[in-house]
């Protein structure tokens, strides 16, 4: 309104009516004003998404390919293998389509090659944690149980682009609903590591992913709790359910598969000391995923859980921090692969409130040391993993993690363990592998995930600990995510 309509003596007393108030072309204007800001307000909440999207690590980062046509050459560096414990010097590394191509002498690559100068510093493969949970470790455990699974979602695409920036370009996930996390990363809609996805954590009733709560007992229909609907686990009971829930996982995509063969720190109803699932559950779940040509792998700790596990197959045990010595033996003349963690009971542990859980925790600690100076000393096949869980503080922890098994081995032997070993491990996916390609080596015919540091890897990882300032440059698949070399 303007001022002739709320005092009508203006006009009287000018001897016209200054009011245009309610004229056609008035309300035109005002139509187009308010179009206007509407747009603005749409605008305005396109970029508010977009970056909430971009905030929570959705938005791609930038990454730069190899000019087409045009090979890189990483020159002026002392490289690590992933395989020989050796720092390595005198050679570049050639870069093509994604793939290492060769290691020509320094200063003899090809003429048309785009050179990447490293200042003389530390290169090795990218990382391999082979004992991850993509989904679950950047949420409380109370969120990842309860909350609406799109925030879980939302969430890993955040962690996963800041795993990658810590140096590991792959991981082996070993249970949670990490399949579309994967396929997005494998798009480029997000940045992140690649995944070897295990899918839901097939246990049985009571079993260490049974994260029901006592008032949802007795399950007298076949109804899927809220963790089995989004794919966190799978209860299963007896040799056709165990099979079922298997054969569900292979169908998703899983690229190995992950049982729950004994108790476990986080979850209140099960002793670590309790055996889970029989001979021939086991056996179930290990011909299943034989008859698609891959493995499985088991949580387990104990010697009578792990001695289980042998018999009836499985090929990759996760934790077995209170396995014996005889039992130890028994892995090495298996051949089984031991996908062991530093659990020290340390200022970068999982933290929990619940007396049993924390009991629990120190019991584990106390066996870590004995369990890498025995696997060790009797030869057991061993991988990096952290198993970091419900702990988003903890995640960032993933390279001291590693830095820390300098305790227990030389520096390049500890590094060994999450390259060349991991990668190893990770090829007993066979075809179910998801990557086509070695994995963990600097080596002629591997994928390209190269990584560039300030640090000295012959005396120590202290630098893994810190990689926003020691990580140089980041390459996975041979595109370029981080550099700052210069």
């Amino acid at each position: 309104m303007c001022l002739a309509c709320y005092d009508p003596s203006i006009a009287e007393s000018a001897g016209i009516n200054p009011c245009h108030c309610d004229a056609p072309y008035t309300h035109q204007a005002y139509a187009r004003i308010d179009a206007d800001l509407r747009r603005r307000e749409v605008l305005g909440g396109m970029a508010a998404v977009v970056g909430m999207f971009a905030g929570f690590g959705l938005a791609p980062r930038e990454a730069r390919a190899q000019t087409p046509g045009r090979p890189i050459l990483l020159t002026n560096l002392r490289f690590f293998d992933g395989t020989d414990l050796s720092m390595q010097v005198g050679r570049d590394i050639l870069v093509e389509n994604g793939v290492i191509t060769g290691l020509p002498p320094a200063g003899q690559g090809p003429a048309d090659a785009q050179i990447i100068d490293c200042g003389g510093r530390a290169v090795t493969p990218g990382l391999i944690d082979c004992h991850w949970h993509a989904t679950l470790v950047g949420v409380s455990q109370v969120a990842a149980l309860t909350q609406d699974i799109a925030l879980v979602h939302l969430v890993s695409g955040q962690e996963a682009g800041a795993t990658l920036m810590r140096g590991f370009t792959t991981l082996r996930d070993v249970g949670g609903p990490v399949f579309g996390l994967k396929m997005a990363i494998d798009r480029g809609v997000v940045a992140g590591p690649r995944i070897f996805p295990s899918g839901a954590m097939i246990s049985q009733t009571s079993g260490h992913g049974d994260f029901r709560l006592l008032s949802s007992l007795p399950r007298l229909t076949g109804d899927a709790d809220y963790t089995e609907r989004t794919g966190v686990a799978a209860i299963a009971d007896g040799r056709d359910e165990v099979l079922r829930r298997t054969r569900e996982q292979l169908m998703r995509g899983a690229s190995q598969i992950k049982i729950m063969a004994g108790g476990g720190v986080a979850s209140p109803y099960d002793p670590l000391e309790t055996a889970q699932f029989t001979l021939d559950e086991m056996r179930a779940a290990v011909e299943a995923a034989a008859d698609y040509g891959t493995y499985v792998c088991a949580h387990v700790y104990t010697p009578t859980g792990i001695l289980r596990c042998l018999e009836a197959g499985v090929r990759s045990i996760e934790h077995g921090q209170l396995a014996d010595e005889a039992t130890i033996r028994a892995m090495a003349e298996a051949g089984v692969w031991w996908s062991l963690q530093p659990f020290l009971a340390d200022e970068d542990a999982n933290q929990y409130t619940d007396p049993r859980s924390i009991a629990k925790q120190q019991q584990v600690a106390q066996g870590t040391v004995r369990a890498f100076e025995l696997g060790r000393a009797e030869g057991v096949k061993m991988a990096f993993g952290t198993d970091v869980l419900f702990n988003p503080a903890g995640a960032r922890s993933q390279g001291r993690q590693l830095a820390k098994l300098t305790r227990f081995m030389s520096p390049l032997e500890a590094l060994h363990m999450a390259t060349g070993a991991a990668g190893e491990l990770l090829s007993q996916s066979g075809t179910r592998a998801p990557y086509q390609g070695r994995l963990g080596v600097i080596a002629e015919g591997a994928l390209a995930d190269i990584l560039v540091w300030d640090g000295d890897p012959e005396s120590d990882l202290d630098f893994l600990g810190e990689p926003e300032t020691n990580l140089r440059l980041v390459m996975k698949d041979g595109r370029i995510y981080k550099e700052q070399l210069a």
